[in-house]
């Protein structure tokens, strides 16, 4: 769901980059290329409106970004103090940085983020704010696409199956037809995820690398293909719930749809939970302990893009996982760590307000200013709905919001309204 960095390892990989921009770590990564380092840490203090209290240098977009559509589908509206820090972040051309001092203009040197920027979109759509900076994000965002279809980490550097299905999500968001989003020679967002496909029939098959290897190989990546599927299927990191429909399969075929690839994917992500209800990660270089550990992240991301492919009951152990174990790792992981839970209870039914005995809305709070507005109480919706952050045709805002305002209006709460009025069309 989310391009799943961590702010440790990408600085890791920017010190052994040198000037090279930060890429998300993955095996088998592309060579990168080679431009302006990032802007140095900031000071200790970090400035107001700012949600978590790490060296926001890699994530500092990203995790504002991940509260922000995590508070919104659980009914806080985020302070203006908060939102006016993520729009102070964005470049006149439209794309956001990692992190950068707004008092200095962005030229050439500027590093720009496309994951950031795509979390951007996402998150000021959902907000219904700002609208004319989120249509200037998604501009960006189609000006620097690769000619094979897909977006890399920084402008110009190779696709990767996160950094494409994030930006996907964002132009999504902002009603912009993915299919026609197209390069000279006719490829699309979606060419560029099926191309890292492992072909059903073969090991791993349904899977989704996140760049081919040094020889072409594909080599299937839990996060990759977590972020693959909800790519394919055009939708943001913030799905809603819904039923499942039918078991996964795995589909043949050269000229398969963006469905059928992401349903392969799903097929995957299942048969992969299936045997373990967690994800795991190697061990880090020189840690002591060698074995794999659980993965939370990317285990909620699975369960987020199950769900949204339609196979919720096949994510069902893996959130009673979650509500068991990851409490902990998501109170430690900061912001985006606690949205990433959300998202998992807001895909699935679960309760993001007692996750495991957890109060994943409150503890998300906690990490920045105090919210403009709480709706209490206001639980995950526990039967089928479309997502806030799914297509629709009234301009991007989910069924669910119009039928919360009827039903909030004939329970006589009109302050609610105004947090959940129709929002503005593109």
């Amino acid at each position: 769901m989310t391009v799943r960095r961590s702010a440790a390892a990408l600085a890791t990989t920017a010190v052994l980059l040198g000037a090279a921009a930060p890429f998300a770590a993955a095996p088998f990564a592309a060579a990168p290329v080679a431009v302006a380092a990032p802007s140095p840490s900031p000071s200790a203090e970090l400035p107001p409106g700012l949600y978590g209290t790490t060296d926001p240098t890699y994530d500092g977009v990203w995790r504002q970004s991940l509260a922000f559509l995590a508070q919104k589908i659980e009914y806080v509206t985020p302070s203006t103090q908060a939102v006016d820090w993520l729009v102070g972040q964005q470049c006149d051309s439209g794309a956001f940085t990692s992190y950068r001092d707004p008092a200095k203009p962005c030229d050439a040197s500027t590093v720009m983020d496309t994951n950031a920027t795509a979390a951007a979109v996402q998150a000021l759509i959902e907000l219904a704010q700002h609208r004319d900076a989120a249509d200037n994000g998604a501009d960006w965002l189609k000006s620097v696409q690769n000619e094979d279809g897909g977006w890399g980490y920084n402008p110009g550097s190779p696709s990767d199956a996160n950094s494409t299905a994030v930006v996907i999500g964002a132009l999504a968001r902002t009603s912009v037809p993915i299919g026609e989003v197209t390069t000279a020679d006719g490829k699309t967002p979606y060419t560029a995820l099926q191309a890292l496909a492992v072909p059903c029939g073969k090991e791993d098959g349904g899977a989704f690398a996140y760049q081919p290897g040094k020889k072409g190989e594909l080599v299937a990546n839990n996060d990759a293909s977590a972020a693959a599927v909800l790519g394919l299927l055009g939708k943001g990191m913030a799905v809603g719930d819904a039923n499942a429909v039918k078991d996964p399969v795995c589909t043949k075929g050269d000229d398969l749809t963006a469905e059928q690839s992401a349903q392969n994917g799903a097929h995957y992500l299942a048969a992969t939970l299936a045997a373990s209800p967690y994800l795991e990660q190697p061990p880090m270089p020189g840690a002591e302990d060698a074995e794999p550990q659980p993965d939370f992240g990317n285990t909620a991301d699975a369960v987020v893009s199950l769900a949204a492919s339609g196979h919720k009951d096949k994510a069902t152990a893996s959130v009673k996982w979650l509500e068991k174990n990851a409490g902990t790792w998501a109170k430690q992981g900061g912001p985006a760590a606690s949205a990433q839970l959300i998202f998992a209870a807001h895909a699935t039914g679960a309760d993001a307000r007692d996750f495991g005995g957890t109060d994943l809305v409150k503890q998300l709070n906690a990490t920045g200013p105090s919210p403009a507005a709480t709706a209490l109480p206001s639980p995950t919706p526990s039967g089928p709905q479309p997502s806030s952050g799914t297509e629709s045709d009234d301009g991007g805002l989910g069924l669910w919001w119009l039928v919360g305002i009827g039903l909030l209006f004939g329970a006589g709460i009109g302050f609610l309204l105004s947090m959940r009025r129709k929002k503005q069309q593109p």
